[in-house]
């Protein structure tokens, strides 16, 4: 059995939703994902600039709304407990709730409100009182959450989407752009992977600031 590729995302992240729709396009071409969540929110909160002392899942979904970066905090942990909900109806349904939320927010430009995610979960083809009973349980749910970010802390994940391979190498990718279509999907995987596993130990690959079009 092919090992898989460990793939941390944010649903606030228009790169991860890039880098999940590449996975998927992938999983009938022998290669082999697994979803994993990793928290913006936490990972770039000032408190955690030296250790880590604020954890998203210890914050509450009734407080009011933050300002600044804290405005997503709530949108981002919601979507995050009703992904692990959704996990428990086995690795398709997640990955179909995954991108069905995905995509309701950044193509559809919708927000991670309750109503989203339900439609979400709908679109998905998911048992809903199957999810309702799981999103109940928010303790389980929080727990699950708070182990795959200390997992992800545990790699030296920063940002997201972040591919962990089987054989250890770990990279994160700004992709700009969206593909759905197999071949290109796995035209564009290979040359990440090239990149990641060479000998030239590539570390950073960053693109001009002003780069002029790409010539003819």
């Amino acid at each position: 059995m092919t090992q898989a590729t460990e793939l941390y995302f944010d649903f606030l992240c228009p790169y991860a939703w890039r880098g999940v729709e590449l996975a998927a396009a992938l999983k009938d071409e022998r290669e082999a994902f697994t979803l994993r969540h990793y928290s913006l929110v936490e990972g770039n909160h000032a408190e955690n600039a030296k250790e880590l002392s604020w954890r998203v899942t210890d914050q509450s979904l009734d407080a009011p709304d933050g300002e600044g970066y804290m405005k997503y905090l709530k949108p981002s942990l919601r979507a995050f407990l009703a992904s692990h909900a959704a996990a428990l109806q086995g690795e398709a349904a997640h990955w179909a709730f995954t991108l069905a939320l995905f995509r309701a927010h950044h193509e559809r430009k919708e927000p991670l409100s309750g109503e989203t995610i339900h439609a979400a979960a709908q679109e998905a083809g998911l048992d809903p009182n199957a999810f309702a009973q799981a999103l109940a349980d928010g303790a389980t749910r929080r727990a699950e959450l708070r182990a795959e970010l200390d997992a992800a802390r545990e790699v030296g994940v920063f940002g997201t989407p972040t591919y962990v391979l089987p054989t250890g190498e770990a990279a994160y990718y700004r992709f700009e752009t969206l593909t759905r279509e197999p071949a290109q999907a796995r035209q564009w995987w290979d040359l990440y992977r090239a990149v990641l596993t060479s000998e030239a130990g590539i570390g950073t690959i960053k693109r001009a600031r002003n780069r002029p079009p790409r010539r003819a």
